[in-house]
């Protein structure tokens, strides 16, 4: 299981800063930009190996099952 910043949408947000620093923009007048968008992913072929029990309203939330 994995529940990690969605990183595509990090990208778009690090191509603003730097387009802003290119056109003169100090990097310490930038405000902070924290992601916004997070994912979760499961293997379920792991959990049943290890033996964990997964909730169908707790896979009804996953983002990406991976086998």
């Amino acid at each position: 299981m994995a529940y990690s910043a969605e990183y595509p949408n990090m990208t778009r947000s690090l191509a603003g800063f730097v387009d802003k620093i290119l056109k003169g923009a100090k990097p310490g007048d930038l405000p902070i930009d924290q992601p916004y968008l997070f994912r979760l992913s499961i293997n379920p072929a792991t959990a049943r190996a290890l033996g964990v029990m997964l909730s169908p309203s707790f896979v009804a939330r996953v983002d990406d099952e991976i086998e």
